[in-house]
């Protein structure tokens, strides 16, 4: 729903959601993703990412969702979800207008401790990765040089994680651990419906992704994109599904299994595009600014963030940023030309 106070874009789209990278880097090396897990120079203070999370809430945004790379990876997540905690605790403060706080991981190291940390310190959310269940192809899918050992390995880590999860009281039935896959023709699409069988098993809602043209390194190309009707398909066939819709602002469409057993979700920025309506502003680990998954570049925040710059300077950037903005790649892409450059998604943290 549009805050009172959120800006508004040239195509009447209101900001409302916070896309924040809190580091490059991760322990796995998914080829779609993270080809290299290189650390940009000039990462954001504490401060830093406090003050753009601030001014973002006085003009609109309303969920926080902190990303990598892997954000379980860096120490800094800790003294921001610790700020962050207070301030929302806090009457009028601009953080107070942040209802829902959430954290995509790959689950690898997400343990009972750390699941009770993110807890107590108001994580909302947790959205954790697997592209497969089989071993192979966990490791293909991930980057990993020993193959099914190391596939194996990994997926018995994210198992973990998911029951540290459930654990420290996030509750898949209600909407607060879903679990994530990039489906990839050829290379992961028979996984299709073991994932589904796990997701079911688990009570969590799987949200499928199309292979998206983010990046540069990639090899990224139409045909190894399963679109979302198909993976939905190929789902009804082995269970029912009865559509629900996408919801405004959303990115995924969603289907209720038939027998009771759940949810299923699809993510297709590139067959069912979700520009018209999407209120979602990304600020990578470096302060770079995207008003867009598939842009070229950013705008760096940098030299708004030093000490005798004001807190309403600082917003009154971010306003023009976001006001101005008028990008809806999804929709253009058939218009524009093959080649574009685009950054790499595990610097937007996806």
């Amino acid at each position: 729903m549009m805050q009172p106070s959120s800006v508004i874009d040239l195509l009447d789209r209101p900001l409302g959601v916070l896309r924040l990278s809190l580091t490059a880097r991760c322990n796995l090396a998914c080829p779609y993703c993270c080809p290299d897990s290189v650390e940009p120079q000039g990462l954001l203070s504490t401060l830093d990412q406090l003050r753009l999370i601030h001014s973002a809430c006085a003009l609109g945004v309303h969920t926080l969702r902190l990303t990598g790379g892997e954000p379980l990876l860096t120490d800094r997540l800790w003294p921001l979800l610790e700020a962050l905690s207070v301030g929302r605790a806090t009457p009028g403060h601009p953080l107070s207008r942040l209802k829902d706080l959430a954290i995509t991981t790959n689950g690898s190291l997400l343990d009972d401790a750390k699941a009770q940390q993110l807890r107590a310190l108001g994580v909302d959310r947790i959205t954790i990765s697997l592209d497969a269940v089989d071993a192979e192809s966990i490791a293909r899918m991930a980057g990993l040089r020993r193959g099914a050992e190391a596939g194996l390995e990994l997926f018995k880590r994210v198992l973990a994680g998911i029951d540290a999860a459930r654990a420290a009281g996030y509750e898949p039935d209600e909407g607060a651990l879903k679990l994530n896959a990039v489906i990839q023709r050829g290379r992961n699409d028979d996984q299709l419906i073991p994932l589904a069988r796990l997701a079911r098993q688990q009570r969590m809602e799987l949200r499928l992704i199309e292979y998206m043209d983010v990046g540069n390194r990639n090899g990224w190309c139409l045909d190894q994109v399963m679109p979302a009707t198909e993976m939905i398909q190929l789902l009804h066939s082995h269970w029912p599904l009865q559509p629900i819709g996408r919801q405004p602002g959303g990115t995924s469409s969603q289907w209720l299994y038939q027998d009771g057993e759940g949810s299923i979700a699809t993510i297709a920025s590139i067959t069912e595009p979700f520009c018209s309506d999407c209120n979602r502003l990304r600020i990578t680990a470096d302060g770079q600014a995207f008003t867009c998954l598939f842009a070229s570049e950013g705008i760096d925040l940098r030299r708004w963030l030093r000490m005798d710059v004001s807190d309403s300077e600082l917003a009154e950037v971010m306003t023009q940023l976001w006001t101005g903005r008028s990008d809806r790649f999804s929709e253009d892409r058939g218009l524009m030309q093959v080649g574009n450059h685009h950054a790499e998604m595990a610097y937007l943290g996806g």
